[in-house]
């Protein structure tokens, strides 16, 4: 049951709306289902042919208050709460909506129970599944209403009429959520053909500009190279004070852009939340660069998505911490957004899907003393320097292993909400696992079926030590629900090309499991195969494994772990990097 309120200052014109054919003719019957003292007119039932007088009848009495107070009545002296049931639930009887409004009014402060100076207010239902309540602010004694934080009271009333009448119980907000669009604004969407209402292509849009930017400079800069219109709002002496961006071509009545502030987009999305984002801009150029066979693999984009998967496993371990934990929030999710904007198009919609999602549990009313996110913010970074144009193979692998570290995390996240009481962020963070769920699926299909081939080539000496290792290691996941053998195949032939790059097996598998726990992995042994690979080195796409040399010694599992959990370079701090991959950044 979601209520939404507003302010408004002209009563006829509100019940005109309500009473009338609808802007579609979506109206219905329109009807009173509830008033102040259960005797107000109302024009739906009105029997006169004169709806207009039956109107000003029933304004004539809900303004009678305000008339009577003069200039002591406010401004905006309507009140109205639309409230609608969720489409599972079951149709409300007009007695039952009454008892909404009526509740909803007490709790909210418009008439309180068992006061005889109660605002006046009526309740008018022309759908199925809602109706609208309309007040004026001005109680008997001519005094306003005690009305401080009605949105929230509201909410809360709702949320338990859903317990004791057992519809949809949804999730209580926080006040932290991005403003929605108005109605105006997707009626216009669907008038002029858009998706999507401006508000939220532009929210996008900003996301992922801001997504591994090191400065405010290049932040615009993202912004413009993305097409959109920006304005920055500068002081006399010349600083940013705030910027406002705009669709090419969306315009209002007077033919000039529709302009919007970033805090209007979402609140963590105005200028000086993005520089406390951006307050640590230099990002970690120093670790060592991710190799496959020896050579330096960043300036692809699969390493780029290698090290992402590292410092993502980092992230979920952080997320098991206390509240400064936040921080690592806002840098997922600028992870995710740069995965999605550079993927490829089989796996774009749903990742695409997940940030979107991910972005409500970015935003809580905890805030962390120490934000340290150089790491993760750098490896976002990484990913839209290095491009989309990726590698033969090596991208359906690179990106089922990060997908596949992201479910983890987003997991991870959602406990975290949970453990808080933020019930809107953590069921955001456990549908951003779902849409990752199905990109990976998408992505790993080529990959694994080659690894399982090479697994069930293996000599069968070979592949049953693997097995018994595996079995040994991982006991509860030998089997199926339904009693059968679990297939180990791509997770043996994991192992045998782990052992010929010189680790052993058994304590490299043994390292993988304790990285992190593996309860919420939907396939634990394909976990394992990313988490193996990642961690020996391995190519992500198995048809590019090549053999160690003669004589040659891989670096250790350790070794590589550690490796692994640095922050990649940049693509600008690589001389020579391809800037085809992307437009050039100031």
């Amino acid at each position: 049951m979601v209520p939404k309120i507003r302010r408004g200052s002209r009563t006829h014109g509100l019940l005109v709306y309500l009473y009338g054919p609808g802007r579609r003719d979506e109206h219905v019957d329109p009807h009173l289902v509830g008033s102040w003292d259960g005797f107000a007119p109302d024009p739906g039932r009105d029997t006169s042919p004169d709806l207009k007088a039956t109107l000003a009848r029933l304004t004539a009495a809900l303004d009678l208050r305000v008339k009577q107070a003069g200039v002591r009545a406010p401004a905006k002296h309507v009140w109205h709460c639309s409230v609608r049931t969720d489409p599972g639930d079951r149709m409300l009887t007009d007695a039952e909506w009454n008892t909404v409004a009526q509740r909803l009014v007490a709790a909210t402060g418009i008439a309180p129970e068992g006061d005889p100076d109660g605002c006046r207010w009526v309740a008018v239902r022309h759908a199925d599944d809602h109706i609208h309540i309309l007040a004026t602010m001005v109680r008997g004694d001519l005094r306003r209403p005690r009305m401080n934080y009605d949105f929230k009271k509201a909410q809360a009333e709702c949320r338990r009429i859903e317990q004791e009448w057992n519809l949809r119980r949804l999730n209580p907000g926080d006040g932290t959520g991005a403003q929605r669009p108005t109605s105006a604004e997707r009626f216009k969407a669907e008038r002029t053909g858009r998706p999507e209402p401006s508000r939220e292509t532009l929210r996008e849009a900003v996301r992922q500009a801001l997504a591994g930017a090191a400065t405010e400079e290049e932040f615009f800069t993202r912004l413009r190279e993305a097409g959109l219109r920006v304005k920055v709002r500068t002081a006399p002496s010349g600083d940013a004070l705030g910027y406002n961006v705009a669709l090419p071509g969306d315009r209002n009545r007077d033919g000039e852009p529709v302009w919007f502030p970033g805090s209007k987009l979402a609140p963590d999305l105005s200028l000086p939340k993005i520089r406390l984002r951006l307050a640590d801009d230099t990002f970690d150029q120093t670790a060592p660069s991710a190799t496959i066979s020896g050579r330096p693999d960043w300036s692809r984009p699969a390493g780029a998505r290698r090290s992402a998967a590292g410092i993502a496993e980092r992230a979920a371990v952080l997320l098991d911490g206390g509240d400064e934990a936040a921080a690592q929030l806002v840098g997922v999710g600028e992870l995710l957004d740069a995965v999605a904007q550079t993927s490829p198009a089989a796996t774009r919609a749903e990742l695409a899907a997940a940030a979107r999602e991910f972005e409500r549990a970015t935003r809580s009313h905890v805030r962390a003393e120490r934000a340290d996110t150089r790491a993760i913010r750098s490896a976002a970074r990484g990913i839209i320097q290095a491009g989309g144009a990726l590698g033969r193979g090596e991208d359906g692998g690179t990106t089922a292993m990060l997908v596949s570290t992201l479910v983890l995390v987003t997991l991870a996240a959602a406990r975290w909400h949970s453990a808080r009481g933020h019930a809107q962020q953590a069921h955001a963070s456990r549908q951003t696992a779902e849409h990752l769920r199905t990109a990976y699926r998408q992505a790993a299909v080529t990959p694994m079926r080659a690894l399982r081939d090479q697994g069930r080539a293996l000599p069968e000496s070979v592949r049953r030590t693997h097995e018994a290792t595996i079995r040994a290691a991982l006991p509860e996941q030998s089997l199926r629900a339904d009693g059968t053998p679990m297939k180990t195949d791509a997770l043996a032939a994991t192992l045998a090309q782990a052992e010929q790059a010189g680790h052993d097996p058994e304590t490299l598998l043994q390292r993988a499991i304790a990285m992190r726990e593996l309860d919420t992995a939907e396939d634990v042994h394909d976990v394992l195969v990313w988490r193996l690979r990642r961690i020996a080195q391995l190519p992500a796409h198995p048809a590019e494994a090549t053999q160690p040399q003669a004589g040659t010694r891989q670096p250790t599992a350790s070794t590589n772990d550690r490796t692994s959990n640095r922050t990649a370079p940049t693509a600008a701090a690589r001389p020579g990097s391809d800037p085809r991959t992307r437009p050039p950044r100031r």
